[in-house]
């Protein structure tokens, strides 16, 4: 293992030093049913392992692979996982072998693997592929003295493989895994529903029609829950949480509310193990017909099935699948014998690990909870957030009230900073949870600008009516952070339209106007309410969140389009270069680099050197004439302000001598366009949700607090906006933290050939 050097890491050739003469042999499978994102941590897997210096064998169609041997077990190159990240599926097949349940297929599989001499194993499946591994680790030692006993391996090959050291990943798109905040594959499925319930509400607002959408989940609510949020949906049953008696009655009455303020268009989700509380099946068709029966208007029933299992993974589950398959090599290379098998899991943007029986434990004891009565104790297994938006589900859809009277609060909406995905998400949501808990909603066209000249005006339940799918921002925003003269203009405009607080959704100048008002509360009385600010920017470059609002629809923007620009160049020898948005942050560049399969990635955080240039470019030449194809390099907009991409490209057509043909792409406003991701939606709804909290415990301060707030390792924080200055480089304008910079070394690992020349900034 390497761990020393900079950032932890050492240099290819000590790496080699340090393993045994004989390199550990390490196996691969997938296994169960598939999920977008397998074929990510397969590469990851394969490619960690040979730059740690072991030897990666894939084995094909899950444990039936491994029982077949032969064929089936095969050593991977470097190459034999190259273009596989924008694939559905796995490419090394999966299978749900009955026999590998019999001691018999076991015994099978043992004596393959000894016969190739693996005995490290990272297997990619649900709980019933990971439980079917956990107990061929424990029979390990009994297999193998079966096997010598009856001559099948001697006794040699036995002592050589004492234990089977073993990493489970959760490939599953019900994300049902307790311990884990996302599992492979979940996500993708989650676009595909979104992306499903979008397209269905223009057919239905054409004939006024509900639709009732089944998604998959036996017994996790979690597709049907985030969908029907994401998707802006009326209703939602999932299994975790059955409706109490009189459903029916109650989401009829919801459904004709909306229908009578003037929406056309109705849609229920139903998980596919919904069921009441005296555990009868709830059925899509049952929904449908109850809609017809008592609200007497036309329903239909989409059934959305495996299509969301397939096609092309999204972002997330390229770039998180990828860091879940380096750390499970890390983990099972530096295993003990006997020691306890760990699933990999996603806590709040960190990769860990959970004792793998605990985890299939933990996740097979959801259903049983269900199936008893109790579904507070489910709920509490699928963990905070979910009961969180649960809640939040049932207040947009079954709110408290839609009007307001005329002593409420008055709480003010405004954009600032650059447009980012979701801000109309964010707003919609603001105004509708605002309202159901009784305030006012007010909105600021034209950011800071509106709100000098005094475009304020009430928003209604109706007026953010199809917000939800909605890129760009109906309130409009503006760049501008107010000069000093504006701020007694501003100040009236708040005084005139009685605003008793200030939600500011945006980016970087958004945040300065904030901080502006909130240092300016002893001169201007009328700014002594509080502030709060979300962040909604593509750069991802505010202080307090891991995460802002847009940046996940905008790495999908620039993934998509690397696909395309590399299908591009697939009929000859050619070179790309990319520059993302981000200004000084390297976000998108990084994250662009690692679910795009990019060679290089170039950040300002690191600088760029015209000695690692000339490296890189040593090595491309090399790489050209030994038979690739295809180079891809993504640079951040300012990553070096002399090394740009103009700069970049021509010295690539310089240096190449005729080998290949460079081609850049600079993709520009496309990355803030385009309707929100399912995540940018989720995101958006909850950040807003809790700023509305912090508003309640504001008034009741004499003097009341302002904040900024965000996603930090899963939970929503917040920090007060007068210390805002203390966490930025405002030189730079990004956090003086970025979690992220931390995937340096899993970029390295999976993109970097054992014989490239590090870089000095690795």
């Amino acid at each position: 293992m390497r761990t020393s050097g900079k950032n932890g890491r050492v240099s290819n050739a000590e790496a080699a030093a340090n393993q045994p003469a004989s390199p550990i042999k390490l196996g691969i499978l997938t296994s169960g049913g598939d999920a977008q994102g397998m074929n990510a941590a397969v590469r990851a897997v394969v490619r960690t392992a040979i730059r740690m210096g072991a030897d990666p064998y894939a084995i094909y169609e899950g444990y039936q692979g491994m029982i077949d041997g032969g064929d089936g077990i095969r050593k991977f190159g470097w190459e034999d996982v190259g273009s596989i990240l924008h694939k559905g599926g796995t490419i090394i097949g999966t299978f749900r072998s009955k026999e590998f349940r019999e001691r018999a297929g076991r015994l099978k599989a043992a004596a393959n693997l000894v016969d190739n001499g693996i005995d490290h194993l990272v297997v990619i499946g649900g709980d019933g592929s990971l439980s079917g591994l956990d107990m061929f680790r424990h029979e390990w030692g009994s297999l193998l003295e079966e096997l010598v006993e009856t001559g099948r391996i001697t006794r040699e090959q036995a002592d050589a493989h004492p234990a089977l050291m073993i990493a489970g990943l959760v490939g599953s798109i019900d994300n049902d895994l307790v311990g884990s905040d996302m599992t492979i594959g979940a996500d993708t499925a989650l676009h595909r529903i979104v992306s499903a319930i979008d397209d269905l509400a223009s057919t239905a607002a054409s004939h006024q029609r509900s639709f009732v959408v089944e998604v998959m989940g036996r017994h996790c609510g979690y597709l049907a829950l985030m969908a029907s949020i994401a998707g802006g949906c009326d209703y939602c049953l999932i299994p975790e949480n059955p409706p109490a008696e009189g459903w029916e009655e109650r989401m009829c009455a919801e459904l004709k509310r909306g229908r009578d303020a003037g929406r056309r268009d109705s849609i229920v989700i139903v998980a596919e193990g919904a069921q009441d509380r005296q555990g009868n099946p709830i059925t899509s068709e049952y929904v449908r017909s109850t809609l017809e029966q008592r609200l007497g208007e036309d329903a239909r029933v989409t059934i959305l099935g495996h299509v969301q299992r397939g096609g092309t993974p999204s972002a997330y589950d390229r770039w998180a699948s990828t860091w879940l398959g380096h750390e499970a090599v890390k983990e099972v290379l530096s295993a003990k014998p006997g020691g306890e098998g760990m699933v990999m899991s996603f806590r709040g943007n960190r990769v860990g690990t959970v004792p793998l029986v605990e985890a299939v434990a933990n996740t097979r004891e959801v259903p049983k909870l269900i199936e008893a009565g109790d579904f507070q104790g489910a709920m509490k297994l699928r963990g905070g957030s979910f009961t969180e938006m649960r809640s939040i589900f049932h207040e947009m859809a079954e709110p408290s009230r839609v009007d307001v009277d005329a002593q409420s609060k008055r709480i003010a909406i405004i954009h600032g900073g650059g447009l980012a995905p979701g801000m109309n998400t964010a707003a919609r949501a603001a105004v509708r949870l605002g309202i159901s808990r009784g305030h006012t909603m007010l909105g600021v066209r034209e950011g800071f600008p509106g709100l000098r000249d005094g475009k304020i005006s009430e928003l209604h339940w109706g007026d953010v009516e199809g917000w939800t799918a909605d890129g760009g921002a109906e309130l409009g925003v503006r760049r501008t952070v107010p000069p000093t003269e504006e701020l007694y203009s501003i100040s009236r405009s708040l005084e005139d339209a009685n605003v008793d607080a200030l939600l500011v959704i945006g980016g970087w100048n958004a945040y300065r106007a904030a901080y502006l008002l909130h240092s300016e509360r002893d001169r201007y009385p009328a700014f002594n309410i509080p502030i709060i600010c979300v962040p909604a920017s593509i750069d991802n470059n505010l202080p307090g969140s891991e995460l802002a609002i847009g940046t996940d629809t905008a790495l999908n923007v620039i993934v998509e389009s690397i696909d395309r620009i590399k299908l591009s160049g697939s009929a000859t020898k050619r070179s790309f270069v990319v520059e993302t948005m981000g200004r000084y942050c390297g976000y998108l560049a990084l994250m662009g680099g690692l679910a795009g399969g990019a060679e290089r990635v170039y950040l300002h955080e690191t600088g760029t050197s015209l000695g690692d240039l000339y490296k890189d470019m040593e090595w491309l030449r090399g790489s050209f004439r030994n038979g690739r194809k295809l180079f891809l390099a993504v640079r951040n907009e300012r990553a070096s302000e002399n090394y740009n991409t103009e700069f970049l490209a021509n010295m690539l057509t310089e240096e190449g001598k005729g080998q290949f043909d460079v081609r850049q792409a600079i993709l520009g406003h496309i990355q803030q366009g385009g309707s929100p991701t399912p995540f940018d939606r989720l995101l958006a709804t909850r950040l807003v949700s809790r700023a509305l909290n912090l508003f309640d415990e504001g008034w009741e301060s004499s003097k009341p607090q302002s904040w900024y707030l965000g996603l930090s390792e899963a939970q929503v924080a917040h920090q007060p906006l007068a210390h805002m200055m203390e966490h930025i480089d405002p030189t730079f304008r990004r956090p003086l933290g970025q979690w992220w910079l931390q995937l340096q070394d899993v970029f390295a690992d999976v993109s970097y050939e054992p014989s490239t020349p590090e870089h000095s900034s690795l």
